[in-house]
């Protein structure tokens, strides 16, 4: 097996790296069987972006703070744990956008992409699935679309649902709703695209996030699930991706 080697600016990510190159080796990334970055969740998601074009899969090593989508691996044989792993496809978000001047954005996100409010003032949305209109106006601070990968980050602390690798759903849920007040958010098939209207977008300014990439003044966003620059990441068996979901929804 040949590995490539990357990790995050963390000083601990840093000498793991070194430490594993020497084991190991290291690899061109174009040429490397499997690519290891090494830090935290965040780093991972940097990954994807930078490297989903080479077709290769990722096995995350967890040097960061949280590190829910990354594995540990400490003394074990990377070889022998990369062997028995389980894979898993992270389907992204496209994410299509219009500013107040009419300039169109788009860029990918794993996790997910949100719309937030750029001042004290929350914001208005109108929100179509499919076109059709399925709630006139929502008053929050924002709302998000999550892939099911990115179902326990963000999306888990403003109350969303944690949904399993293998539903093939998104996840649609208001940031700090003040009207309907008692709406939740909604469960949404990933066949289906949601659009985002910001009502009184000049008065009420708003920005747009796919994952760490930020467009503001935005009047219009599109998303929807989308198969280009999907990748396969690769979790230890005896802590799989759908173990760590599973028990997340248990752990109080």
């Amino acid at each position: 097996m040949k590995f490539y080697f990357t990790s995050s600016n963390s000083p601990d990510a840093i000498k793991a790296k070194n430490k594993f190159i020497k084991r190991y080796g290291q690899a061109n990334a174009k040429n490397a069987d499997y690519l290891i970055p090494i830090g935290g969740d965040g780093f991972l998601l940097k990954s994807l972006h930078d490297f989903s074009n080479l077709n290769k899969p990722f096995f995350g090593i967890n040097y960061g703070s949280v590190g829910f989508l990354m594995n540990t691996i400490k003394k074990e044989n990377i070889n022998k744990v990369i062997k028995n792993a389980k894979k898993t496809e992270f389907k992204p978000l496209k994410m299509e956008a219009t500013n107040l001047s009419g300039k169109k954005f788009k860029s990918i996100a794993y996790n997910e992409v949100s719309l937030m409010r750029q001042t004290h003032l929350a914001t208005k949305v109108q929100i179509k699935i499919n076109k059709i209109i399925r709630m006139k106006e929502l008053i929050c601070d924002g709302v998000l679309v999550a892939t099911s990968a990115g179902s326990t980050a963000y999306n888990l602390s403003a109350h969303g649902s944690i949904l399993p690798l293998n539903s093939k759903l998104l996840a649609l849920t208001p940031v700090s709703a003040f009207r309907p007040r008692r709406w939740k958010g909604a469960l949404i098939n990933e066949s289906n695209s949601i659009e985002f209207k910001v009502i009184y977008s000049r008065e009420r300014p708003a920005s747009v996030t796919a994952d760490n990439i930020e467009f503001r003044n935005i009047k219009y966003v599109k998303v929807y699930s989308t198969k280009e620059k999907s990748c396969e990441v690769l979790f230890d068996s005896n802590h799989s991706m759908e173990d760590k979901i599973l028990n997340e929804q248990f752990d109080f």
